[in-house]
């Protein structure tokens, strides 16, 4: 029977997968929403097909895949187009994530890797026992985004700009761990967590 069900979500840069690594090590069974969110919208899925119409099919790569990058930029422009985006995509990943939760019945400890924890009031849909918020400076995480994801300034701020604050995230959080780049220092922190508020009897 599952014990802990973890919410865990940050800023787009804000080193969230690092800190989702380390509770992996620890034995943690990580449900990634971004990955559900990519998978939804496969080739020849029937999410890629309801964006085809929404979008048009100047969404598609030249494989028949969705193009992330294309479609990013219509969304992250428009408001409006970013709301019918998701009006498509959360419901498919909602579903995806709940059946999921219930195949981890019989992992100890699960953490529900969440971009949009707050925009998309997840946690109105799971009983989480605990919400970890990362957070990390803006200017770090701007630096980030260029070297990993190879975006330039101004699509990074327009991407940081169309989620919540971190004021936002820190009114639901239980927990938040800084993430500035220091690995020994975000290692202790997740211990903490670990030890004090995940496995206290451990």
């Amino acid at each position: 029977m599952r014990d802990v069900l973890i919410g865990l979500t940050g800023g787009i840069g804000s080193g969230k997968s690092a800190v989702a690594n380390l509770f992996a090590e620890r034995g943690a069974r990580i449900v990634d929403a971004d990955k559900v969110a990519r998978e939804v919208v496969a080739g020849g899925s029937a999410g890629l097909r309801a964006v085809v119409d929404e979008f048009g099919a100047e969404v598609l790569g030249d494989d028949g895949e969705l193009d992330r990058t294309r479609l990013a930029h219509i969304v992250f422009a428009d408001p409006q187009a970013r709301e019918r985006l998701n009006a498509i995509v959360h419901p498919l990943v909602a579903d995806r994530i709940e059946a999921m939760l219930a195949e981890q019945s019989s992992v100890e400890v699960v953490v529900y890797d969440v971009p949009l924890l707050v925009e998309g009031s997840v946690q109105n849909r799971h009983d989480f026992d605990l919400i970890l918020v990362v957070e990390a400076p803006e200017d770090l995480r701007v630096q980030r985004l260029q070297r990993d994801r190879n975006m330039t300034e101004e699509q990074v701020r327009a991407r940081m700009a169309s989620q919540a604050t971190d004021d936002q995230r820190r009114a639901i959080a239980d927990v938040v761990i800084v993430n500035d780049g220091n690995r020994t220092v975000l290692r202790t922190a997740v211990d903490k967590v670990w030890r004090e508020r995940i496995r206290p009897a451990s």
